[in-house]
């Protein structure tokens, strides 16, 4: 028996403990436990809510495969590209107190941009039609960059289309947008999130990532190599610190996360309702991803969702609002290649249609 096998041995006989446990029938369980051994995760955590309260926050399988520690749903994952909703809510926050315009060239805050930044506006790097890219292949995900040396990298970059007459997605944009936060307010936009955010919602655990502190519950992400399970790769803290999502969290702080989205405590309901609403491009039609303010905006079976992923140093992660029916799921997984949005649609089937009380 190989490594491999031996991990999830692991997890399945973890995943049978939990159901010998509960003697009722749980399809909810049985099917995420069926679905991380068909995909091979090793860990996951699980948030059903329904109007900002806790349905169900459940761990399965292991948060760390060489100490066998349990998922709990106290465990700690990196949230990949899940991060940059906090990100554009924080811009919207500096928008709602007059420090920033949303349709302002960012040229206006970041004094030292390229020319052709001038015609970049905020909404539209908010929105991934600013004609940002990613990181290109030269790029050193190895490399301790400070912020303005990777500031300097994004700038030599040209732009892919002129703003707003395409959508591609770019973490560079976001990552933009964590340095204007900071040339704006003078802090560090995790400092911003933390005060602003993080702390008055009581969301303990939720930070920026540092692989230097001890982080209690932190799981281990990993990724399948030619059918083995191997930690995921390091890369530098700075690139580990950038707004396009590099954040710590647990589905206990994500209810709190999800219960203030249906308040005014962060932003105004107009505020939400715009982030919530697809961008337009220049001639007026809906950019063709259908993505407003750091959340992709779709419908399932006639039912608005406001949702997005994240996959980062072998996680992936996954949350959808249902907001016409105030209901929530999030999935939590230390595997590079998970598919947490397929059990998210599932679980999310199973409650709305009525299946599940």
């Amino acid at each position: 028996m190989n490594r491999f096998h031996q991990a999830i041995l692991v997890v399945a006989v973890l995943a049978a403990t939990g159901n010998a446990q509960n003697a009722h029938p749980d399809p909810v369980g049985e099917y995420v436990n069926a679905e991380m051994q068909r995909q091979h995760v090793p860990g996951l955590a699980l948030l059903v809510a329904r109007d900002g309260n806790i349905i169900r926050a459940q761990g399965f399988g292991v948060s760390n495969l060489e100490h066998q520690v349990p998922v709990k749903p106290e465990t700690v994952f990196q949230s990949g590209s899940m991060g940059k909703q906090f990100t554009a809510t924080a811009i919207m926050m500096l928008v709602e107190e007059g420090k920033i315009r949303l349709d302002d060239p960012i040229t206006k805050y970041l004094k030292d941009a390229p020319a052709s930044w001038d015609s970049v506006s905020v909404r539209q790097l908010l929105s991934h039609t600013a004609g940002f890219t990613d990181y290109p292949d030269s790029f050193n995900f190895r490399a301790d960059y400070t912020e303005d040396q990777l500031f300097k990298i994004i700038a030599g970059i040209p732009l892919a289309f002129p703003p707003g007459t395409k959508w591609s997605y770019s973490n560079l944009g976001y990552a933009a947008l964590g340095i204007l936060i900071h040339r704006v307010t003078g802090q560090f936009y995790g400092d911003f999130l933390q005060q602003r955010i993080f702390h008055p919602l009581g969301m303990q655990t939720t930070r920026i990532i540092n692989e230097a502190d001890i982080i209690p519950n932190r799981a281990a992400g990993y990724r399948l190599v030619k059918g083995e399970l191997k930690n995921q790769e390091w890369v530098s803290p700075t690139v580990n610190t950038t707004a396009d999502g590099s954040l710590y969290f647990s589905i206990l702080d994500l209810a709190k996360w999800d219960a203030a989205l249906y308040t005014e405590k962060l932003l105004k309901r107009s505020s939400l309702d715009e982030m919530w609403t697809p961008t337009k491009l220049n001639n007026g039609s809906p950019n063709p991803d259908h993505y407003g303010f750091g959340w992709y905006i779709t419908t399932d079976h006639g039912r608005r969702v406001v949702g997005h992923s994240g996959a980062w140093q072998g996680f992936k992660t996954h949350i959808s609002r249902y907001l016409d029916d105030k209901f929530t799921v999030v999935v939590l997984a230390n595997l590079a290649s998970a598919d947490p949005k397929r059990i998210s649609d599932h679980v999310a089937e199973l409650y709305l249609s009525g299946k599940i009380p």
